[in-house]
C-alpha cells in the first residue's frame, strides 16, 4: 500500500503538479475497491493503480485535463463493451489537480503594490513583489509569505527569471517607469500566462497597443492585456485600487462572475 502523504508531501516539496485519482463508489463487479487511490503527473506517470485497464486509461487522460484546466472532476463509468468487459459494474472516482496554486509576480513594489501583497496574504495566492530600485525592499514591510526580488534593470534577463511562466503564472505591471512596463508587458506577452495586467489609462493602453504592434512586430498588440486592471468598484487611494486589483485576480482565480 503506498503511503500517500508521504508521497503527496514528496510532489509537494518539489512543486510538481499532480492529479490525485480515489475511487468513491464501487457498484456490482469492479477491478478496484473504493478508496483505491492513483496519482498522475502532468508526463502520465502513474503511482499506484485504480484496476489498470481501460477503466486507468480513461481516468489518466480525464486526470491530465483536470491538471490543464486545474480543476476538480467527478466521473462515474460503467464496465461495459466499451471497456471491452463483461462484468458490468460502475466505478466513481473524484480526480482532484494538486501543487497547482496560483503564482502571482508583481513588477513595482510601490503604494498599490504593497497593498496588493498585503491583500493577498492567506489567499491561495503565492506572492512574488519584483522591483529594481537599489535598496527599495529594506525600508518596506512586507508578510513572511512574499518572495522579494531584487531585478537589474541593466540586465533585464534578470526580470524574465524572476518568473515562473505558465498556466498558474498571473503578472501584474506596475513599476515606476513606462518604458519598463513596456519591456515587461513585450516580454510577459512571449511567455505563457494566466493573467497578465497593467496599471494605467485607457490611454496608455492605446499607446502601448500601436507601439506592440508597429515597433514589436506582436499583430494582437494589448488584446491579451488587462489595462486598466481592477473591477470597477470605485475609489482611487492606493488601498482601493488594491482592493479592486485583489478582487479581479481572485475573481479570474475561482472563474466567478459579478452580477451587473
Amino acid at each position: 500500500m503506498q503511503n500517500w502523504i508521504e508521497l503527496l508531501s514528496e510532489f509537494k516539496q518539489k512543486q510538481i503538479p499532480v492529479a490525485f485519482i480515489t475511487v468513491t463508489k464501487c457498484l456490482g463487479s469492479t477491478p478496484c475497491v473504493v478508496g483505491s487511490r492513483m496519482l498522475v503527473t502532468e508526463n502520465k506517470d502513474i503511482h499506484g493503480t485504480i484496476g489498470g485497464g481501460k477503466l486507468e486509461f480513461k481516468a489518466i487522460d480525464e486526470a491530465i485535463v483536470a491538471l490543464k484546466e486545474n480543476r476538480i472532476i467527478e466521473s462515474t463509468y460503467t464496465l461495459g463493451p466499451e471497456f471491452e468487459q463483461c462484468c458490468g459494474g460502475k466505478v466513481e472516482f473524484i480526480i482532484e489537480p494538486m501543487n497547482q496554486s496560483p503564482e502571482l509576480f508583481l513588477f513595482g513594489a510601490g503604494h498599490i503594490g504593497v497593498e496588493i501583497c498585503k491583500l493577498l496574504v492567506d489567499t491561495p495566492f503565492k506572492v512574488n513583489l519584483i522591483d529594481s530600485r537599489d535598496d527599495w525592499f529594506s525600508n518596506l514591510e512586507l508578510d513572511s509569505s512574499v518572495t522579494t526580488h531584487q531585478a537589474n534593470e541593466t540586465d533585464f534577463k534578470s526580470f524574465k527569471d524572476a518568473v515562473k511562466w505558465g498556466p498558474n503564472c498571473y503578472v501584474l505591471v506596475l513599476t515606476h517607469n513606462h518604458a519598463i512596463d513596456f519591456d515587461l508587458i513585450t516580454m510577459a506577452l512571449q511567455n505563457e500566462t494566466k493573467f497578465l495586467g497593467l496599471i494605467g489609462s485607457k490611454t496608455k493602453k492605446v499607446r502601448f497597443n500601436t507601439m506592440l504592434i508597429k515597433e514589436m512586430d506582436i499583430p494582437e498588440g494589448m488584446t491579451n492585456v488587462v489595462c486598466p486592471i481592477g473591477l470597477d468598484i470605485g475609489g482611487d487611494t492606493p488601498k482601493e485600487i488594491a482592493i479592486s486589483v485583489v478582487s479581479q485576480l481572485l475573481q479570474v482565480h475561482y472563474k466567478c462572475t459579478i452580477e451587473k
